[in-house]
């Protein structure tokens, strides 16, 4: 099993604020998105590119996973912001509003021919009506030689609500096929996916509400817009002292010399099968995971 990566909190960091740049290196989010799109005035794109780039390439964020969202490749700016993320030392690069697999093609041959490491991932932002309808083939790209980077999806809820006129519910009700339809394409193709932005700064409740249902709905994290959102949304996403001891206890059943050979054992009074011991170890996997992020962090986390 692939040890996780926490993606508990994932924070968007306007690419063209010196300040937020600045104090995102203190911050204990699991993942940065520097952005470079919506985040950016068209006047100020170049400055915030060059400025963004070279912080990735001195290390200012690390050990966090550092995204770099660029414009879209069609775009003014796409060409020039794909050749400074390629070879800059980001972990991926955040594609928007992608709407079919040749959009995922687009980007993997120009970060090859610009002999980007192989490590450097492609996430796509799952945004429009057309990403809901070609969800599927959007996620299997990552079957072909020139989307083999695709990483992740990320949602952008707001941007597929006000696209598609869905009235805006506190409990996303009218969302929710779609959304299920993208972790589905995501777990289909062996890819992370992220819950989309929660833009009320002050309903704290709403935030935390949205983000149980974001990690039951089998989101890996959320994507966030302030550094306040940062501490629930780990809670939230990262194994509970219950879950732990349940995956722990279902480690040690399995390994009994009376569980040998056995599909199914008996324990706390449920029927406990091979696929919950699956469960358990991917539970412990992250919570090691998390516990080591944090202790590379300075405690932070």
């Amino acid at each position: 099993m692939a040890v996780p990566r926490p993606r508990r909190s994932v924070l968007y960091v306007p690419g063209s604020n010196q300040r937020a740049l600045e104090k995102a290196r203190e911050l204990p989010a699991d993942v940065l998105i520097l952005d470079l799109e919506d985040a950016v005035a068209p006047e100020a794109k170049d400055a915030a590119r060059e400025r963004v780039a070279a912080l990735v390439a001195g290390g200012a964020y690390r050990p966090r996973e550092v995204v770099v969202r660029i414009n879209h490749a069609w775009s003014a700016w796409g060409a020039a912001d794909i050749e400074a993320v390629a070879l800059c030392g980001a972990d991926a690069l955040l594609v928007p509003k992608v709407e079919t697999a040749e959009d995922i093609f687009t980007v993997g041959r120009a970060l090859s021919g610009l002999g980007a490491p192989a490590e450097l991932a492609i996430w796509a932002m799952m945004e429009t009506a057309r990403a809901v309808v070609a969800a599927a083939e959007i996620a299997a790209a990552v079957d072909d030689e020139a989307g083999r980077r695709l990483a992740a999806l990320v949602v952008g809820t707001n941007d597929l609500a006000r696209e598609t006129r869905v009235a805006p519910a506190g409990d996303r009700r009218f969302l929710l096929p779609w959304l299920m339809g993208f972790v589905a394409a995501a777990r289909a193709n062996g890819l992370a996916i992220l819950d989309g932005v929660y833009a009320d700064l002050d309903d704290l409740d709403g935030f935390a509400a949205e983000c149980a249902a974001g990690r039951a709905m089998g989101m890996d994290g959320k994507t966030l817009v302030h550094p306040g959102q940062i501490a629930p949304a780990n809670a939230a996403f990262a194994p509970t002292p219950d879950e732990i001891a349940w995956a722990e206890r279902v480690l040690a059943a399995f390994a009994a010399p009376t569980a040998a050979g056995q599909g199914a054992i008996r324990l706390d009074g449920r029927l406990v099968e091979r696929l919950h011991l699956d469960i358990a170890r991917r539970t412990l996997a992250l919570a090691a995971a998390i516990a080591a992020l944090v202790a590379d962090s300075g405690g932070k986390g």
